[in-house]
């Protein structure tokens, strides 16, 4: 019999010097995502290239491969430069395929004095009871690992 888990969700708001578009310009560029590190054992990114590119950039993949040797795919299922944008993470490699059907993110922007305030809120969607256990100590350091990567995209 099979059960439905709640998703795990994490959220972060930080501030950017940066105006949405800005961002967004900046989301693009692959050869940036390695600055996301990670946080302790959970690997950061080593690659990241586009395997499809749309217009409008709605459909898009990018491959990632991560400093621990795995890689997955993310899937841009929302481009506005305004507002927001979201992203689908699928095709895991081992472990975490077996814990998680996907993880989605968004990302979103509202301008201020200083800039653009950035609310980041990633769910993961666990697979069984199992990937709802063992997903949530991870939820804590991907929290982790965004604030400081917020750090750093707000530095950059």
């Amino acid at each position: 019999m099979r059960t439905s888990h709640q998703p795990i969700q994490i959220r972060t708001v930080s501030q950017s010097p940066h105006t949405p578009q800005e961002i967004c310009e900046a989301f693009l560029r692959t050869e940036l995502w390695p600055s996301f590190q990670g946080y302790g054992p959970l690997p950061g990114i080593r690659s990241a290239a586009f395997e499809v590119q749309t217009p409008g950039w709605t459909g898009s993949v990018i491959r990632v491969r991560n400093t621990d040797g795995s890689s997955h795919a993310e899937e841009i299922t929302r481009w506005d430069p305004e507002q927001g944008i979201s992203i689908r993470f699928r095709d895991f490699a081992s472990p975490v395929r077996h814990l998680a059907t996907h993880f989605t993110e968004e990302w979103h922007f509202r301008r201020t004095a200083e800039g653009t305030e950035v609310t980041r809120i990633m769910e993961m969607h666990p697979r069984n009871w199992l990937g709802a256990w063992l997903l949530r100590p991870i939820s804590r350091l991907m929290k982790q690992a965004f604030e400081h990567h917020n750090r750093k995209l707000a530095a950059g």
